[in-house]
């Protein structure tokens, strides 16, 4: 399953995204039931493309929480082009998700 979800809505030359990415995100600073420490593991950089171009991206540490919720906007875009958002967490894991323009 994809851990990126999101929608892409276009209405007249500004294209508005929400988008949900699923992410335990954690600090490093909470500790397990037995009282060990759970090791960071967080989103470091997230980038959203439109044909190919960087349209937004975010660089995270350990103060996002979990599942973190991204909107904003931008322009030139068209209804039924399509949207990539692609995540690199500070493990060197990484996911990409894709949308097409509503």
């Amino acid at each position: 399953m994809p851990s990126i979800r999101m929608k892409a809505i276009s209405s007249g030359d500004t294209t508005e995204v929400q988008a949900l990415v699923q992410h335990p995100m954690d600090s490093g600073f909470v500790k397990d039931p037995s009282g060990a420490l759970i090791p960071p593991h967080h989103i470091e950089t997230l980038v959203f493309s439109h044909n190919d171009k960087p349209v937004f991206t975010a660089y995270w540490g350990p103060a996002v929480s979990k599942d973190p919720y991204v909107k904003f906007a931008f322009k030139g875009a068209a209804k039924g082009d399509t949207l990539q958002a692609t995540w690199i967490d500070n493990m060197g894991k990484t996911d990409t998700g894709t949308a097409k323009i509503a």
